[in-house]
């Protein structure tokens, strides 16, 4: 097995370590790191940043120190894994701007005059792990997975990052014994480095 540089992304807003997410993410990254892959992890609970108000700002705008930081483990990432809790039908807010300071011009992408912009992180691979209370085919089937789509097709794949892998995990409040099954599952996809 070829060995994986890996950048775990925690984006739950909440650090309460009792949060399914930080599970999630912690037994993917110990798998991970036991079967060879590096791994870098970002928590965005911990992360100091404001929000962007402008597209100034967005542009040209100072680029907090946290931000710089996460960049560089991104740029030096071959896969990054995403979690996150679905909050109101989508991304949490913070986890959002997060994804607004760090994919600036320059770094995510490079306008052109004409045409679509340089993806400029190309040749990079994700998995998006999202958790939600309702049942994830509902999630998937009645709502299409909507911010999980809109996630990889405007940000991720607007800045090359592809192909995608998803795991849609329903139910987190309910039987234990599904929260166990989940465990596992991302203790083999950290294993594989994917």
């Amino acid at each position: 097995m070829q060995t994986r540089r890996i950048t775990l992304i925690d984006g739950h807003p909440d650090p309460d370590p009792g949060r399914f997410v930080h599970a999630l993410a912690d037994t993917y990254a110990a798998a991970a790191l036991a079967a060879g892959h590096e791994v870098r992890r970002i928590a965005v609970a911990e992360l100091s940043f404001d929000l962007l108000e402008s597209r100034a700002e967005w542009e040209e705008g100072p680029l907090p120190p946290a931000i710089a930081e996460a960049q560089d483990d991104i740029a030096w990432a071959e896969h990054l894994v995403i979690f996150y809790p679905l909050w109101l039908g989508d991304l949490p807010a913070r986890l959002k701007g997060f994804f607004e300071q760090v994919m600036r011009p320059g770094f995510a992408f490079a306008p052109k005059a004409n045409g679509l912009p340089e993806k400029r992180l190309k040749g990079r691979t994700a998995h998006i792990v999202v958790t939600m209370g309702m049942p994830a085919l509902f999630y998937r089937f009645f709502f299409r997975a909507h911010s999980l789509r809109s996630l990889e097709r405007n940000i991720l794949r607007f800045v090359g990052i592809a192909p995608t892998e998803r795991s849609i995990v329903g139910n987190v409040e309910g039987d234990p014994k599904h929260r166990t099954m989940w465990l596992e599952t991302m203790a083999e996809h950290g294993a594989a480095g994917r």
